[in-house]
C-alpha cells in the first residue's frame, strides 16, 4: 500500500501516520527525516544536500527526488509506505509519478486532511512535546495524564517549538496554500483523491482513513 498523506501543518498526519505504520507495518517517510538520514549516511545526494544545506539554500527538488527514490529502494518500503511532506509542488508530484511508473508502482491512495485555518492555528500555538521521547502533546487538547510527566516514557522535560506560534503558523499556511494545496486538484483529477474531516476526533479520522483504505 502506497499513500500519501495532504493536508496543511497542524492537519494531524504525523499523528495519522504513526497510527498507519502501526496498524500496516510500513514506513512513514518525512522529507525531513529523509533528508537527515541521507546527510548523516554520507550517500551521494546526503552530501550533496549538505553541502547546499551549509551554504543557507534551500534544497532544490531534484535533490529531494532523488533522496525519495533512493529511499523507497529500499528493502523496508518493499510492502508499501506512507508519504507524509512530500510531494510538496507539483513538480515534485510528477516526479513521484515517473519514478514509480519506473519502479512499475503506483500510489494506491491519496488523503486529504481538512481543517480550518483558525483551528490549525490554535492547534499549533498550544503544541508541545517531550524533550525525550517526541510525543506531543496540547494545552488545551491533550495534557499529560499526570502533570509535568510524559505518558509514554515518564520524562519531566518539555520543550516547543520556536515556529510554533500564531504568526509563523498563518505564514506557513500561505506557503501551503500557494505551493501545496494545487496537489488536491491534480490528485482529483487523477481520481486518486479522498477528502477527510480532519477536525473530527482523532480516533474518528483514523477511522475515516482506514474506511478509504478499505475501499
Amino acid at each position: 500500500m502506497k499513500l500519501i498523506l495532504l493536508g496543511p501543518p497542524g492537519a494531524g498526519k504525523g499523528t495519522q501516520a504513526q497510527r498507519l505504520v502501526t496498524r500496516h507495518d510500513i514506513p512513514q517517510l518525512s522529507t525531513g527525516d529523509m533528508l537527515r538520514a541521507a546527510v548523516a549516511a554520507e550517500t551521494e545526494v546526503g552530501l550533496k544536500a549538505k553541502a547546499i544545506m551549509d551554504a543557507g539554500n534551500l534544497v532544490p527538488d531534484e535533490v529531494v527526488n532523488a533522496i525519495v527514490a533512493d529511499r523507497i529502494a529500499e528493502e523496508d518500503c518493499s510492502e508499501g509506505f506512507i508519504l507524509d511532506g512530500y510531494p510538496r509542488t507539483l513538480k515534485q508530484a510528477d516526479a513521484l509519478e515517473a519514478l514509480l511508473e519506473k519502479r512499475g508502482q503506483h500510489l494506491d491512495h491519496v488523503i486529504e486532511l481538512k481543517v480550518d485555518d483558525d483551528i490549525l492555528v490554535k492547534r499549533v500555538s498550544g503544541r508541545f512535546s517531550c524533550a525525550n521521547c517526541g510525543t506531543v502533546y496540547h494545552d488545551e487538547d491533550k495534557l499529560p495524564k499526570a502533570e509535568g510527566v510524559c505518558d509514554t516514557c515518564g520524562s519531566t522535560e518539555f520543550k516547543r517549538r520556536p515556529d510554533d506560534n500564531a504568526e509563523t503558523m498563518r505564514s506557513r499556511l500561505r506557503t501551503y496554500y500557494k505551493e501545496t494545496s494545487p496537489l488536491v486538484g491534480y490528485y482529483y483529477c487523477k481520481r486518486t483523491l479522498r477528502s477527510i474531516d480532519g477536525m473530527a476526533p482523532i480516533d474518528d479520522v483514523t477511522g475515516s482513513i482506514e474506511e478509504v483504505l478499505k475501499g
